[in-house]
């Protein structure tokens, strides 16, 4: 049995990690900000260690005499206004994570990248050998997205880089959630015009822990998923639920106009509002995701969307978050 680190314990997919590391009989030590977490923590059967990104001494302390980190927390704000604070998680944090695990002796280094690395500038099929082109991006998390991965490539530890797609999956409250509670309450305003590819977040969480035991260092993953039209998603959402959808998609251009509304609007008020240029572009694209690497050598398994959908939404009725009257 071996201890690992593990940063974004409290979020979605790093939830399912602690629990995959667990289940493979491996100690995890969790990176815990809040006593809100170090409960949920202790619940999934890890041990939560005050650190923060920010802090390089708290997290020296917090990796002594673990042999691996896996590196799954990240800002994904697609609002300009959080562009210092997101730099500063997904770039310099990732870069004092990766000396304080220097430092510590720390042997491998697991790393949440994202599609969003390789950029919406970039079209057709991705593969790992596609030039990635988030660094030229105008979207602040294509960027951190890609900078932060440039910074794990360059480290002198042992590493491995996972880009996952769009993320699905039961556990999920903020990302495809969000709009899923909006199609129940009969809130959607349009839907984008681009296309998704969705992966399964529990087989995303088998496939960094089995990339790891294999040691399949240096190596990248894109992992995804089938890809279909957010139209073509909305509407199984309408469907599962028994809910009114818009028919069609709103136009990009539309789109676009709506979020820089809103985006001046913001700036007066200081805050993020619902729709940003940055996310109007990236689900205007058209995203595709070859996942043979990871099929082939870590048997990474692509869930059909159907199964995929009606898990979430399962686990969703469970916590109550959808099921209730239209509103």
């Amino acid at each position: 049995m071996s201890t690992v680190f593990l940063t974004g314990a409290s979020g979605f997919l790093g939830g399912h990690l602690l629990r995959e590391l667990r289940a493979a009989g491996h100690a995890v030590r969790a990176l815990s900000r809040r006593d809100g977490t170090d409960a949920a923590i202790a619940a999934a059967g890890g041990e939560p260690v005050r650190a923060a990104l920010s802090d390089p001494a708290s997290l020296r302390r917090a990796l002594a005499g673990c042999e691996a980190v896996f590196h799954a927390a990240a800002d994904t704000s697609l609002w300009r206004g959080g562009a210092a604070a997101q730099f500063a998680t997904n770039v310099e944090g990732t870069r004092h994570l990766l000396q304080a695990a220097e430092a510590a002796g720390v042997r491998a280094f697991m790393h949440t990248s994202s599609v969003t690395a390789y950029s919406h500038l970039v079209h057709g099929v991705l593969r790992e050998d596609t030039p990635q082109r988030g660094g030229e991006s105008w979207i602040g998390y294509e960027r951190s997205k890609f900078l932060g991965e440039q910074a794990v490539r360059g480290s002198a530890l042992p590493w491995i880089v996972f880009n996952p797609a769009h993320i699905l999956g039961p556990g999920d409250r903020r990302n495809w959630a969000r709009l899923i509670v909006l199609v129940d309450r009969g809130r959607l305003p349009g839907i984008p015009p681009g296309t998704g590819t969705f992966a399964d977040v529990r087989e995303i969480a088998r496939a960094q822990v089995r990339a790891w035991e294999l040691r399949r260092f240096g190596r990248a993953y894109l992992l995804g998923g089938e890809q279909a039209s957010f139209v073509d998603f909305v509407h199984r959402v309408g469907a599962a639920l028994g809910r009114r959808t818009p028919r069609g998609a709103t136009p990009a251009w539309a789109l676009m106009a709506c979020a820089r509304a809103l985006g001046a609007w913001s700036r007066l008020g200081g805050r993020e509002p619902e729709v940003t240029p940055e996310g109007a572009a990236l689900t205007s694209h058209v995203l595709q995701v070859d996942s043979s690497r990871a099929r082939q050598e870590l048997g990474y398994v692509e869930t059909p969307l159907d199964a995929l959908l009606a898990d979430t939404l399962e686990w969703m009725r469970r916590e109550g978050m959808i099921g209730g009257a239209a509103r």
